[in-house]
């Protein structure tokens, strides 16, 4: 069995001087009479690490395409730096394109795999040899230049793909789900790996994946799309902590959300306006943000690991404003962290709670009893609708 390993040889290539941004202006995609992306607009700068996410079927996987070349624009312009590439093919966008399954050719070996692209374009024997050698050492797989794919392990495999992706130097490098066919402990290693060669080449990524853990681990901005439109765009902490709307806060997911009507607006221009929201059942819930106006239909959301459980009830707890009466219905350890299911017990919403397992384990509380869940309003996030 190989030991997969997870070093990389000294960089051979500090940046590729060609490395440039992406643009999509007003991009529509339609499939018949069917639109998979409406009205795009999308900015990667250059040398961004730039992760696509969202649900399946929500246009990421054809936006990436799209910049490849290998799906045509049915409205609006893609441009590579300021060079407008829509009718070019994919060969002459300076891309390159990392596939989920790696699509290595079976029957060439390794060394051969990582020349094809260069063989293809005609350089040089001499050259040829030369930048092979730099990038296998890179990817710290030299010694097994002489090897045929199924020889390789899963983890090696996608470096031998991710080198014979860079090879030809492309302005942007685009990776389909790069990490999805490989098992936890690798996948989790292989993503340093990426981002480490992102930062030494310091060229342009844009990688396509539905794992809000990998993007946040990977990216400088993160694009979270739905249904063809971008729900939002930022850095991972701004996504984390500022989710724009009730799809982003679902899709990141362990975030608990309440939908009502906005009661009152107290505004506050520095840290958000202080929003009452009037949740059914619930009363009003406080909560920061900006609401277009009274009476607008909205949400709030507030993080799992960002709750409090006490035995006290809600009244003794008073005046705090964000309280709620739960009983506990599940509990579940995944290692470091443990996991708590509620149910509130007036609507029947279902909340979830983080909390260090050592903390928890430290705790008097047990499934099925009943406690007072609250929370700060300044780290309650108002959602418009």
């Amino acid at each position: 069995m190989t030991t997969e390993t997870s070093h990389l040889a000294a960089p051979v290539v500090k940046s590729f001087s060609s490395t440039q941004g992406v643009a999509l202006r007003s991009v529509t995609k339609k499939f018949g009479s069917f639109t998979a992306i409406e009205n795009l607009n999308l900015e990667v700068a250059a040398g961004t690490y730039c992760c696509l996410v969202g649900p399946s079927g929500c246009g990421k996987t054809t936006t990436m395409r799209m910049i490849a070349g290998h799906e045509e624009v049915t409205a609006g312009e893609i441009l590579i730096g300021d060079r407008r590439v829509n009718h070019l093919p994919p060969a002459k966008r300076d891309t390159a394109m990392m596939f989920q399954s790696y699509a290595l050719f079976p029957h060439k070996t390794v060394w051969d795999n990582v020349d094809f692209g260069l063989k293809m374009r005609k350089v040089a024997l001499a050259e040829r040899r030369i930048r092979v050698g730099e990038m296998l050492e890179l990817v710290g797989l030299s010694q097994l230049s002489d090897r045929k794919p199924h020889q390789l392990s899963g983890g090696q495999q996608q470096r031998i793909a991710l080198a014979r992706a860079l090879i030809t130097r492309p302005q942007v490098l685009l990776l389909d789900e790069p990490l999805s066919a490989l098992d936890e402990s690798l996948r989790l290693r292989m993503r340093g790996e990426l981002r480490k060669i992102q930062q030494q080449f310091g060229m342009t990524f844009i990688q396509v994946t539905h794992g809000m853990d990998e993007a946040m681990s990977l990216s400088d901005q993160i694009i979270v799309m739905d249904h063809g439109h971008i729900e939002q765009v930022g850095t991972p902490s701004e996504i984390f902590h500022k989710p724009a709307s009730q799809f982003v806060s679902r899709f990141m997911g362990d975030n608990n959300i309440f939908e009502g009507k906005v009661a009152h607006i107290a505004s506050d221009t520095n840290r958000g306006d202080l929003i009452e929201l009037e949740v059914e059942g619930m009363g009003g819930l406080f909560c920061r943000g900006h609401a277009s106006q009274v009476g607008a239909v909205g949400a709030c959301s507030i993080r799992a690991d960002l709750i409090h459980l006490s035995t006290q009830s809600s009244n003794e707890l008073s005046p705090h404003p964000n309280s709620i009466q739960a009983r506990i219905t599940a509990i579940e350890l995944t290692g470091y962290v443990t996991r708590v299911s509620l149910i509130e017990e007036k609507t029947g919403q279902e909340l979830l709670y983080k909390v260090r397992s050592d903390d928890w384990l430290q705790s008097s509380l047990r499934e099925g009893q009943l406690i007072s869940v609250r929370w700060s309003a300044e780290e309650c996030v108002f959602l418009p609708h």
